[in-house]
């Protein structure tokens, strides 16, 4: 697991929505809204409706709202080149989730049916190939080609991830050294490259560029880690989406990691089993375990962990306004843990 880090940070004791920190966002996500639906118009026509289904299927938006902050001048200033760069980096994030659903067997997503239930594994899989596509395509928009490359290297790197975690799964040989890797690949490259594209595209100097990179690293491994705290922790009516899949699919993440390490051995070759295929999941019986051996607080502490390497990573840019922002999401992200914290 994670080091503890040397200070440890309090999240705030009312945990933030969202909609707060992302109210000041509303005209670059509304310029992002009629970017998106203009789109929809250079998918072929028999697939149009797919591609608006999975546009409308989308939630937070964190990684186009990194895109914005980390290219911050300020509430009226909506420009064009960055509402295009969060268009990518959003189909090319929707296109993950359409594969992921296909690969845990989810029924939702954003408390709707899955792309997967919606149209069958198989076409969803080439919708979601159409995405990234139709991203990639954007990406070649721009006068250089630094946004292609970025953008197309970080799409790779996704990939390389979600190919990696599958290879992997139903394996008890992975380290939490690999996870880290995998979450790397999977879930901070976009949003390392989100911020990179706001920091560049805004004409930042280079060195607040590669301080924007870092931060959306790190919050990003951070983020994957609470995101698979939530499926054990969360509840679907307030997270959204189909839990519980990752013992079932032979996903070994943190919380299980953090759970193998304070599990007698009978205990432990049990849920090794549970995990390789060899018995059927207890989700019951090992949140119940988790409850009782401290594991949320384990797991808490690496995404603090991430989040004070994410802050360090802008401590040299105090006076930035985007550094502001920034440092507002990831204190949303240490509340949206706080929020899982079991009662009692």
């Amino acid at each position: 697991m994670p080091p503890a880090p040397s200070t440890v940070i309090s999240p705030p004791a009312t945990p933030h929505a969202f909609a707060g920190v992302f109210a000041m966002l509303a005209p670059h996500m509304a310029a992002l809204d009629v970017f998106l639906q203009g789109q929809l118009q250079a998918f072929e026509p028999e697939i149009r409706s797919m591609a608006d289904y999975c546009i409308h299927t989308s939630g937070k938006r964190i990684r186009p709202a990194l895109v914005f902050l980390s290219g911050w001048k300020d509430r009226e200033t909506v420009s064009g080149d960055i509402v295009k760069a969060a268009a990518i980096v959003e189909l090319v994030h929707l296109a993950t989730l359409v594969h992921d659903d296909i690969m845990d067997s989810a029924d939702l997503r954003r408390s709707r049916r899955t792309a997967m239930r919606e149209f069958g594994p198989t076409a969803a899989v080439l919708l979601g190939d159409a995405l990234f596509a139709h991203a990639l395509h954007l990406a070649t928009d721009f006068s250089t080609n630094e946004v292609c490359a970025a953008v197309s290297e970080s799409t790779r790197r996704v990939c390389a991830g979600e190919i990696v975690q599958t290879l992997r799964r139903r394996s008890t040989d992975l380290t939490p050294a690999d996870y880290l890797r995998i979450i790397d690949l999977k879930t901070a490259e976009l949003f390392r490259v989100s911020c990179f594209l706001g920091a560049r595209l805004s004409g930042a100097e280079a060195g607040y560029v590669g301080a924007a990179d870092k931060f959306g690293r790190h919050l990003g491994i951070a983020y994957q880690i609470y995101d698979d705290l939530a499926d054990f922790f969360g509840r679907e009516d307030k997270i959204g989406k189909t839990l519980g899949t990752d013992l079932a699919s032979g996903k070994l993440t943190l919380p299980l990691f953090a759970l193998m390490d304070r599990l007698p051995p009978f205990e432990r070759a049990a849920l090794s089993d549970e995990i390789s295929g060899l018995q059927a999941p207890r989700p019951e019986l090992r949140l119940k375990q988790m409850l009782d051996l401290g594991v949320f607080d384990a797991v808490e502490i690496a995404v603090q962990s991430e989040v004070s390497a994410a802050r360090d990573a802008l401590a040299e840019w105090p006076g930035r306004p985007p550094t502001h922002y920034l440092l507002a999401l990831a204190e949303v992200l240490l509340a949206q843990v706080a929020s899982l914290r079991p009662m009692g």
